[in-house]
């Protein structure tokens, strides 16, 4: 009997093993998972409080709540969406209103405010009305990080529900809950009913409580909410002259044929035209000034000094984003010396502890009405200050260890350099030479050994 099946001479088998390979180091495998490791914790929380019945429905207070410890909803604000469980309609809103009104022809006299089976709504902005506001509400939708400001990391408005339940056995949770902030990113689960909310009258002495509460969890994932890193970060030391750059297309390349003429040359006679974004159908999509990286942000770290018991360093944000002021910016930095962080120049400062005994994690932010506006593009689209630590026994400038484990912009991670790119100390010996070919010119002696075997 003669086998239908040929055997593989070895040349041809090592060939298919290392075309195997190289196709495998061509792609790039990314999560859209949503927890945060330096903030396990952070969500926004949506509490919906039914605070009276009416005859046929309820009014409700909803409010939503940053639990994130740094990242926050920047202008133009949030936009929440749901469905209704029945046929529902929007009598009113106080602090808020929906997009669209739909058809309530079927009414006569008294019309609703909102008919829409999926109704979507945002906040009202600065400057509204006393009669139309209620706490927490009319900021224009902006909701700033729960470590950055605890005192504005809430958003507020009153909705009077109309054909619903009027008990709390009649009454159905919508379904579907969508947030953008402003655009895509996070994720909410089902609304779930909980105990009702309890409030405290302001002398203290008297605690009401919600007929009826349920919440709503949305979760970020940075991978749902843009395709393409948004910040990058280089490097540079006193003991080195290398400057470690941005690595190459890290946010998008300058010959993009998917979205031609995405960056802009400062020098180009028409950059006011093309900034105003006449005739542009999103105004808020980044226009980057044409780098390398094309990244609307950069971070720089310079290790810029070294004394006897303290070293020093200067961290620059500049903002290549010619359509983009970032208001209450913040940075988050992960480096094991923050432990000993002895003072900062020009920017605030908080701790933040992911875990337990573990103090490398610092979030840094602007002082108000002095840096808290990184500027657009152009002069001014920078912001900068110096950080100063004491030394650890652990203290080293080899290897990389002065330079930040991980920077994240406004609750994006930034895109760091390769580790072997790194400024090294002068002192020590030629960086050796890796090529990406070793590893597979290795697994390839080990099939030529293990075929010779036989």
């Amino acid at each position: 009997m003669v086998s239908s099946s040929r055997s593989i001479p070895a040349p041809e088998l090592c060939f298919n093993a290392l075309l195997l390979l190289v196709s495998l180091s061509c792609f790039t495998f990314t999560s859209t998972d949503a927890y945060d490791p330096l903030d396990p914790n952070g969500n926004i929380t949506i509490k919906w409080d039914i605070m009276s019945w009416t005859p046929d429905g309820y009014v409700a207070v909803v409010t939503m709540y940053n639990f994130q410890q740094y990242r926050h909803i920047q202008s133009p604000g949030w936009t929440l969406g749901w469905t209704w469980a029945k046929k529902e309609v929007i009598w009113s809103m106080v602090g808020s209103q929906t997009t669209e009104q739909g058809d309530c022809s079927k009414y006569k006299g008294n019309v609703p405010h909102c008919c829409k089976k999926d109704p979507t709504v945002v906040d009202l902005l600065p400057g509204t009305p006393y009669n139309q506001q209620i706490a927490n509400c009319c900021k224009g939708g902006v909701i700033n990080s729960w470590a950055q400001d605890p005192d504005n990391a809430a958003s507020s408005f009153q909705v009077s529900v109309g054909a619903a339940g009027t008990t709390n056995k009649t009454v159905r949770v919508p379904k579907n809950f969508t947030l953008l902030a402003p655009g895509p990113g996070y994720t909410c689960g089902p609304a779930k009913i909980v105990k009702p909310t309890r409030f405290q009258s302001a002398d203290k002495r008297r605690v009401t409580q919600a007929l009826m509460t349920w919440n709503v969890t949305c979760t970020y994932s940075q991978f749902l909410a843009q395709k393409t890193p948004s910040c990058c970060v280089s490097l540079s030391s006193f003991y080195n002259d290398t400057i470690v750059s941005c690595p190459t297309c890290t946010c998008g390349c300058q010959n993009n044929a998917t979205q031609p003429g995405s960056c802009v040359d400062p020098k180009s006679p028409y950059l006011a035209s093309v900034v105003s974004g006449i005739g542009t159908k999103n105004p808020y999509q980044p226009l980057v000034q044409c780098t390398s990286h094309m990244c609307p942000i950069r971070v720089h770290w310079h290790v810029k000094l070294n004394y006897k018991e303290y070293w020093r360093v200067k961290i620059t944000i500049t903002n290549f984003n010619y359509r983009m002021n970032y208001t209450q910016w913040n940075l988050v930095v992960q480096h094991p010396n923050l432990d000993n962080i002895t003072q900062l120049f020009s920017f605030n400062y908080k701790s933040l502890t992911p875990y337990a005994g573990l103090n490398d994690t610092a979030m840094l932010w602007g002082v108000k009405f002095y840096n808290d506006l990184l500027s657009q593009a152009g002069p001014l689209g920078n912001v900068q200050s110096e950080l100063l630590f004491r030394k650890d026994p652990s203290f080293t400038f080899d290897k990389g260890w002065a330079f930040p484990r991980r920077i994240y912009f406004n609750g994006d991670n930034c895109v760091m350099p390769p580790p072997d790119a790194y400024p090294w100390l002068p002192n020590t010996s030629s960086r050796p030479v890796i090529s990406w070919l070793l590893p597979i010119l290795t697994i390839l002696a080990s099939w030529m050994f293990f075929l010779g075997s036989f």
